[in-house]
């Protein structure tokens, strides 16, 4: 089962589209998760204890968090760092299409760009 959860930077929207599109995903918005005004790798860590993919905007620094985490040994669930720049429809379509149509294992230890993520999902 794929579980969800924003990072503080994420547009919130994205949580409540996505609930809205499909309102059985476990998706926990920043607020929810606790990650308000965490560091990225206590952001990291939560998501991890609890089991979800974290979504985010940062594509700066919290790719690096990602691999540190990983390099020393700590698993994560994955990350998925969603543009900003992409309309949220398409975020919302992803999302649920992966949580849909994929298992949580898939994306174990991995960070992935959403647009690189699309053409996977939306063969054209």
């Amino acid at each position: 089962m794929i579980r969800f959860q924003a990072d503080a930077d994420l547009d919130q929207d994205i949580v409540a589209a996505v609930r809205r599109r499909e309102p059985t995903v476990d998706f926990a918005s920043a607020a929810e998760g606790g990650v308000i005004g965490l560091l990225d790798p206590e952001v990291l860590e939560i998501a991890s204890n609890q089991g979800r993919i974290l979504i985010t905007h940062d594509r700066r620094t919290m790719p690096e968090h990602f691999r540190d985490r990983v390099a020393g040994g700590k698993p994560s669930p994955g990350v998925f760092i969603v543009s900003q720049f992409e309309p949220i429809g398409s975020v919302v379509e992803v999302l649920t299409m992966v949580w849909a149509a994929s298992n949580s294992e898939e994306w174990q230890n991995q960070v992935l760009h959403l647009p690189t993520l699309s053409p996977h999902v939306f063969r054209r």
